[in-house]
């Protein structure tokens, strides 16, 4: 029997089809403001990178990479070269963004300039797409299990706090497509890191699962920003891998996907 987070998945990815992209309802009535998380449909890569693969860090061809990021750019109205990036690591680095391009070491990006589309790469880790309407200030961030331990979300929101003066209860938070609680399962090692309201044990598994979308939401929750406010997707990489890549569901040999957000002006 499926769980109700599965049977929930099931239902929503009813809807995704050939789409290739999802648009965080979250955010509509912010003016002049694009979001979008990638799926892996419309684009020309062939398998096991089919077809939308936006990851120049994957072994696909790399003329079909950036074809893929030309259309998924154009679709949103931009071009990959007003795409902000960075080599993402795992870590809790947060780079203040004022011009397109690309860095290293950091796995959130946080800007006030419009018409940059700030852009992380994911595979199963947890995007979340952040805007702070009333100071004009948006941030992607990656939060793969380390980054979730290491707060990173809450870090990127009192950043902009501390940049812009950003109030938390202004702020608008989407939380990704990601590997879902009752997919990732953990080890003690890693199990140990999280507070007991993220993470259950399985007895028929021996394994610990992990909820990143729930520590990810806590983080906003605790530094003020409105339930309301904090839209989760239903979607999971795992279950859905025909809809969205997956590193773990495909071994490690797999595409990756983009999550993106831009001030138009």
């Amino acid at each position: 029997m499926k769980s109700t987070q599965e049977t929930t998945n099931f239902a929503a990815a009813m809807e995704i089809t050939s789409q290739s992209f999802i648009k965080p309802v979250v955010f509509d009535g912010v003016p002049d403001l694009v979001a979008a998380q990638s799926t892996r449909h419309g684009g020309v890569s062939q398998a096991p990178f089919d077809t939308l693969n936006l990851g120049k860090s994957t072994e696909d061809d790399p003329s079909g990479v950036q074809e893929n990021r030309r259309i998924f750019c154009h679709q949103l109205g931009y071009s990959p070269e007003q795409m902000a990036w960075s080599k993402q690591v795992h870590g809790d680095g947060i780079r203040i963004v004022d011009s397109p391009g690309g860095s290293e070491g950091h796995d959130a990006l946080v800007t006030d300039v419009p018409r940059i589309l700030l852009a992380v790469s994911i595979a199963d880790c947890t995007p979340v797409l952040i805007c702070d309407p009333v100071k004009r200030v948006i941030a992607a961030v990656h939060a793969g299990w380390k980054g979730t331990v290491a707060g990173l979300a809450a870090k990127t929101l009192m950043k902009m706090q501390e940049c812009y003066g950003t109030n938390f209860a202004d702020c608008r938070v989407f939380i990704g497509a990601c590997i879902d609680e009752c997919s990732f399962e953990v080890g003690n090692e890693v199990a140990v890191q999280f507070d007991d309201p993220f993470k259950r044990y399985d007895t028929g598994r021996r394994k610990y699962m992990i909820d990143l979308k729930k520590a990810n939401a806590h983080q906003c929750l605790e530094l003020g920003v409105p339930a309301s406010r904090i839209e989760i997707s239903p979607f999971s990489t795992f279950i859905h891998h025909e809809h969205f890549f997956s590193h773990r569901y495909d071994k490690g040999v797999t595409g990756r996907g983009l999550c993106v957000i831009a001030l138009n002006r």
